[in-house]
């Protein structure tokens, strides 16, 4: 793994000097010896039979001679363009059966035998790279098919107890070397001899290894503890961050010095060496993932956290990091070391087939036996660590959306690692060693992968808050997602390593992205996208620092209004965005011909899915050009009314007198019933309605109100306010005051002035200002009251059968007026009849 990220690193370093490399003039192509370079790789590809190193030697050659290639190309590229434009200069070349001028003639054909000449080289780098494009794609496909059969190979069965002496003997074998190597070295004259010579150095570095090793973790801690209780809580977490790498680095350093001491001494033989680098390799996991649990699951809460857990799953969450990450280490590169040296101890030197598989049985045995435990143990860590993932989801409390989704992947990824953990020991089981291995390992380091793109996060969020100098809620705005996003895109390179990628398999997936994707006919590439993307930026700079002139220096010494000047405004920027776009395009070398059977298909598309955007957008500019409405216009449209604020391409904002903000689409302001109360001028009618008492002298009335009008001083004289008597109504005589307004933006302000006039004018002429009434009468009094005055009966017996008179002969009893008595409110309203009242005020 350390490897492969380490291949990953130099990688990107190569790829990050394209332009230094494409500057460097070229020398001239030995198509010779690429052709034995090709057919000798072509036919280990058919061959199937070297070895794994051996194709990805020649594969690295492949690349380096595809990228040359690729940059012969273009060459003459220039001196192309310009023959084609001469060949253009002389007009279409005439049809079949048709002649033209000799001279013409003549010229074409020598510019054409040029231009094929011109175009000979890029047309023979262009087939060598897609020979080379090809093989190298063979290559990857063998090593990929080899791959899956390595992985899904059946080996003996670690649980089979006939199977465990191989294990035994796999590691005697090492032992047995390491001793022998060992002896070796002491059997020499004088083995101590480099020791002593360089035993000051050595000494020294041991006592500073030591001292790192023992005290550095510890003196990082109390150097935290002491600068956090003098800096402020924004810069807190910061600088506990920053401090807490040097727990990380200082026991590491100090591993590494104490392994170069021990190789100091001369003491140890090559397979000694590699053994000390494993281990030392493993106490740099320890320490590594110490660091690392320690930020995850932190031991006190004024860390960030990512898991909301108990101090007492924190701790069992670090103890879970730790353990899997040093069973991962001795799986990885201490590993490595015993299938190396483990192949090698047992290698009898075998001739035969036979012997050489039996040599491969005991090996595959051995191994087999040797990684079972440590599959059994990791997968019941990672079973717990799946619990302890569940288990925030338990305690999250949180309810928003974002929390929501992040507790969603969580729970997946405690579900994932259950999973694992069950399906690997049994496939080790069974005899698939190396499927289980490409199972629960990778899944151990992607988790310390996710575990520090999370701390990495956290740390660029307070980092974020620190600069900007925001609270808590800093962390929930985009910057800390997008930072988020772009650490997860960095650590899908590392994440494909650790599944198994190779690195020329990313290497080969960068190219393809460099080189770009075909649309159209139009190939987009990195390079072309940035072309694209800084001179648009450029031109859309350039757009706003015009507008941001027009609109704070040279508009405003116009004369034109506001609305205007907001038209004009906004013209230019979307002139400024169109001329951005073209520009771009043109500089960017992406051909727009190639792409108009692409932009017909989409204008259908457009046509029926976009219909209202675009009736939108073409009414936005209707009203940018001819200027019905501006800014801060008094509008009534769609039942709504209000000030404009803003005017868009797709929309216009209206602040109702509510203060509440109403959307409405430009298609209802061009194709609606649109009325504009201040767009010509501000001038206004306001109609005061009045009603006064019958009896009142309508004349003195009239006087009054005009005199009131004209004492308004936003009532303007001409045309000259006028009184109304409009007639008789139901309740009052009826008038109105009709007025013009020089801002009719104070309607409201002058109405409620004048009603304050008129009511302390009327009072103190004594005119009466009527209001609604109705006159009750009632029917038939006399019946009503006596029905309400008579007393209940009681009830009548019975008459006897034969004694009963006869009911015909009964009359009813009469009611006079004093049985009727006092009529009770609410009481006896049948046969009630309303009849309008005057407005006198007097009953009837």
């Amino acid at each position: 793994m350390i490897l492969r990220v380490t291949r990953l690193l130099l990688l990107v370093l190569a790829l990050a000097l394209p332009v230094l490399a494409q500057a460097q003039t070229s020398a001239p192509l030995d198509y010779a010896a690429w052709d034995k370079l090709a057919s000798r790789a072509e036919t280990m590809v058919q061959d199937d039979s070297a070895a794994e190193a051996a194709f990805d030697d020649i594969r690295n050659t492949l690349t380096d001679w595809r990228a040359k290639f690729q940059q012969a190309e273009s060459t003459n590229a220039t001196q192309i363009s310009t023959v084609k434009a001469q060949i253009d200069a002389l007009g279409p070349a005439p049809k079949e059966g048709e002649t033209e001028d000799q001279a013409i003639a003549e010229r074409r054909k020598a510019l054409n035998d040029q231009l094929a000449q011109l175009q000979a080289p890029g047309i023979r780098a262009t087939e060598a790279a897609s020979r080379a494009d090809s093989i190298i794609a063979n290559i990857d496909r063998l090593l990929r098919a080899r791959q899956t059969d390595k992985l899904m190979r059946l080996t003996p069965s670690p649980l089979n107890p006939i199977n465990w002496p191989a294990g035994i003997k796999v590691l005697s074998g090492l032992g047995g070397a390491l001793a022998s190597e060992m002896r070796a070295q002491l059997e020499k004259p004088d083995p101590y001899a480099t020791a002593r010579d360089r035993a000051p150095v050595i000494v020294g570095l041991l006592l500073v290894a030591l001292v790192l090793v023992a005290r550095g973790r510890r003196w990082i801690m109390k150097l935290a503890d002491l600068i956090e209780k003098r800096l402020a809580w924004r810069t807190q977490r910061v600088t506990d961050f920053l401090v807490s790498i040097g727990q990380i680095t200082l026991p590491i350093v100090g591993v590494t010095l104490l392994v170069t001491a021990l190789i100091q001494t001369a003491l140890f033989g090559t397979r000694w060496t590699e053994f000390l680098m494993a281990v030392g390799a493993v106490v740099s996991a320890f320490f590594a993932a110490i660091w690392l649990a320690g930020r995850v699951f932190p031991r006190n809460d004024r860390q960030s956290a990512p898991f909301t857990l108990q101090p007492e799953r924190r701790r069992e969450g670090r103890l879970l990091t730790v353990s899997l990450a040093v069973l991962a280490a001795m799986q990885g590169p201490f590993g490595d070391w015993v299938v190396k040296r483990g192949e090698a101890a047992l290698d009898t030197g075998a001739t035969t087939s036979e012997a050489v598989d039996s040599v491969g049985k005991l090996l595959d045995a051995g191994f087999g036996v040797l990684a079972f435990p440590l599959q059994v143990l990791a997968a019941i860590l990672l079973f717990r660590f799946g619990q302890l993932l569940r288990r925030h989801l338990r305690n999250e409390t949180s309810a928003s959306e974002e929390s929501a989704f992040r507790d969603r992947l969580v729970g997946l990824l405690g579900n994932t690692l259950i999973v694992v953990s069950v399906i690997a020991p049994v496939l080790g089981g069974i005899g698939y060693v190396n499927a289980a291995n490409a199972l629960i390992w990778p899944t151990i380091m992607t988790l310390g992968l996710i575990a520090l793109v999370l701390v990495l996060h956290l740390f660029l969020t307070d980092l974020y808050v620190f600069i900007t100098r925001r609270n808590d809620e800093g962390r929930e705005s985009l910057t800390p997602t997008l930072i988020g996003f772009l650490l997860g895109l960095a650590a899908l390179p590392f994440a494909a390593l650790i599944w198994g990628a190779r690195s020329s398999d990313l290497l080969e997936l960068w190219t393809r992205f460099r080189n770009g994707m075909s649309l159209g006919g139009v190939t987009i590439s990195p390079g072309v996208f940035l072309t694209f993307a800084i001179i648009f930026v450029i031109g859309l700079m350039v757009t706003r620092l015009l507008q941001g002139a027009l609109k704070a220096s040279l508009l405003p010494k116009t004369k034109i209004d506001k609305g205007g000047q907001n038209a004009i405004i906004s013209g230019v920027g979307y002139m400024g965005i169109f001329l951005a776009a073209v520009i771009s395009i043109s500089a960017a070398g992406i051909d727009l011909s190639s792409l108009a059977i692409v932009a017909g298909a989409l204008s259908v598309g457009v046509g029926f899915g976009l219909q209202t955007i675009v009736q939108n957008f073409v009414s936005g500019i209707i009203l940018l050009i001819e200027r019905p409405i501006s800014e801060g216009d008094w509008i009534e449209v769609g039942g709504q009314m209000g000030v404009v604020k803003a005017i868009s391409v797709r929309s216009t904002r209206i602040e109702t007198f509510d203060r509440t903000e109403v959307i409405v689409p430009n298609a209802d302001l061009i194709a609606g019933q649109v009325t504009n109360w201040t767009r010509g001028n501000l001038t206004g009618r306001l109609i005061l309605p009045v009603g006064v008492a019958y009896g009142t002298d309508t004349r003195k009335v009239e006087e009054i109100l005009l005199e009131i009008a004209k004492n308004q001083s936003l009532v303007m004289m001409n045309p000259e306010p006028t009184v109304i008597f409009n007639g008789f109504g139901a309740d009052s005589l009826d008038f109105e005051v009709r007025v013009i307004l020089s801002d009719v933006n104070f309607i409201m302000r002058v109405k409620s002035e004048m009603n304050h006039e008129i009511n302390q004018r009327f009072t103190e002429a004594g005119i009466e200002i009527p209001f609604a009434q109705r006159d009750v009468w009632l029917r038939n009094p006399e019946v009503l009251q006596g029905a309400l005055a008579k007393p209940e009966r009681e009830p009548e017996p019975e008459p006897e059968p034969e004694t009963a008179p006869d009911m015909a002969d009964k009359t009813p009893h009469p009611v006079t007026r004093e049985d009727l008595g006092t009529p009770q409110p609410g009481e006896g309203m049948e046969g009630v009849q309303q009849q309008d009242g005057g407005s006198d005020g007097g009953d009837r």
